[in-house]
């Protein structure tokens, strides 16, 4: 049984930090991730509605955190 471990300070802060460092490489792999694609993906999926684009990037950006997700959690 867990209890209340999660809420001493340490633990949460260290969640905190770990949520924040997670959501920022998160960022930077899919600003990389749209950089590195010729064409702009804001775009292709809001402005020209390109579905199969959209499915894409989706499946990156889960297959990103993913990873982030497996990186932090060790």
């Amino acid at each position: 049984m867990m209890g209340i471990e999660w809420l001493k300070p340490a633990v949460f802060f260290g969640s905190m930090l770990y949520a924040v460092i997670g959501v920022a490489v998160f960022w930077l792999c899919f600003v990389i991730v749209d950089k590195l694609t010729p064409y702009s993906l804001w775009e292709e999926i809001v402005v020209k509605k390109n579905v199969a684009v959209a499915i894409v990037v989706g499946a990156t950006a889960i297959a990103i955190g993913q990873i982030v997700a497996a990186a932090i959690h060790g």
